[in-house]
């Protein structure tokens, strides 16, 4: 664990995703961080119980986290949250809509009663405009950004090809976002002595995230096409089998490329200059009639021979793999948490400072620390 937070207070009414990615990081970076959790606890504990008995999110969200359980209908525990808010540098909240209100709690009030207060609201459409109240889960706001309409295969016979993306994609764009701001929020208080109040969406994170096609659209009028496994725009950027059934992906992002694709990989210099394929505004225009030359092509020899010819090549591919080829990926990097049902290794945060990786290294039990935060903020 960092210290470079050491010293910051962040309370948490949480629960699944968003708001624990975000408390989760902090914690990482040495913030004390304490988890506020329903009596039942959250329910994120209960996703599956698939890791060693745990919840794959929930060890993956919170680790460094001190557990208490509150009543918050209970005047008793609502005066415990109270008094912990008052030494917090940072609260974070991601109840449904107007839940923290009908608490009796104001963001407005607790941020002018306690001015260095940075608050920080989750929600699933935001706090104004028409959708405001209207509950929102990840596959929810996937589909309603048109994440799910670029996502997938093209429409056949059977269904409409559309695809959730496999992981919690909105949610975790919701985290980091209010990641960032957080911490835009926390140097901005070292200059200003002032804190703010933070308000993220689901639907305004993931929404950022699909400008382009959004700007695609706005200005020329260009649907996206979904694909599968091949870029809308550029070509040869697609997946490949090979004479072993295994797939292999190969990415074109310019014209040296693929002159030394069609030299190196296909063996046929002449093919670069093809009146059809000189350019990659041709190449996306002749998409399939070049592929299916690929195809024969790959049909001949194995993967490793295509890994061989493009390393020669200075071409760029990836493996196509799946969870367990990726699980013994030899560029991952694991850490060792301490969980509630024992020891587990995951992979590791993204970041390496000066070399090194920082994370906590413990997720609480249910109410772990819930007698000694009592007693400490009584």
């Amino acid at each position: 664990m960092s210290n470079d937070l050491k010293g910051i207070l962040v309370v948490s009414i949480e629960q699944a995703v968003a708001a624990p990615y975000l408390s989760s990081r902090l914690a990482d970076a040495g913030a004390r961080v304490i988890k506020i959790e329903r009596p039942e606890g959250d329910f994120a504990r209960n996703y599956d119980s698939l890791v060693n008995g745990d919840s794959a999110y929930f060890v993956w969200l919170n680790r460094g986290k001190e557990s208490i359980t509150l009543n918050l209908k209970v005047e008793t525990d609502l005066q415990v949250l109270k008094n912990i808010i008052q030494k917090a540098d940072v609260l974070i909240q991601n109840l449904a809509p107007g839940a923290f209100e009908r608490l009796g709690l104001s963001l407005k009030e607790l941020r002018r009663e306690f001015p260095k207060l940075i608050t920080c609201s989750i929600t699933g459409f935001g706090e104004k405009g028409p959708y405001m109240n209207q509950k929102a889960y990840d596959m929810l706001i996937q589909a309603e950004t048109g994440l799910t309409d670029l996502t997938g295969v093209p429409e056949n016979d059977i269904d409409k090809g559309r695809a959730r993306v496999g992981v919690s994609v909105c949610d975790i764009s919701a985290g980091m976002t209010s990641l960032n701001a957080v911490l835009q929020a926390l140097i901005g208080r070292n200059t200003t002595g002032k804190g703010r109040h933070i308000s993220v969406s689901l639907f305004s994170a993931l929404s950022d995230w699909m400008n382009v096609p959004y700007l695609q659209y706005s200005y020329s009028r260009k649907e996206p096409k979904r694909c599968g496994i091949r870029h809308p725009t550029i070509t040869p950027y697609a997946s490949f089998v090979c004479s072993d059934n295994l797939e292999i992906l190969i990415g074109i992002q310019n014209e040296r490329e693929w002159i030394n694709f069609c030299k190196y990989v296909l063996e046929n210099e002449t093919l670069a200059l093809d009146k059809l394929y000189s350019s990659n505004n041709l190449r996306v225009k002749n998409t399939n009639k070049l592929e299916k030359i690929i195809n024969t092509k790959f049909k001949t020899l194995s993967r490793d021979e295509v890994i061989k010819r493009c390393e020669l090549g200075g071409i760029a591919f990836g493996r196509i793999s799946n969870i367990e080829q990726f699980s013994q990926h030899p560029q991952n990097q694991f850490i060792e948490v301490n969980a509630p049902k024992g020891k587990i290794k995951m992979i590791a945060p993204g970041a390496e400072h000066d070399g090194k990786t920082f994370f906590a290294k413990k997720v609480p039990r249910l109410n772990e620390n819930g007698k000694a935060i009592r007693e400490e903020f009584k």
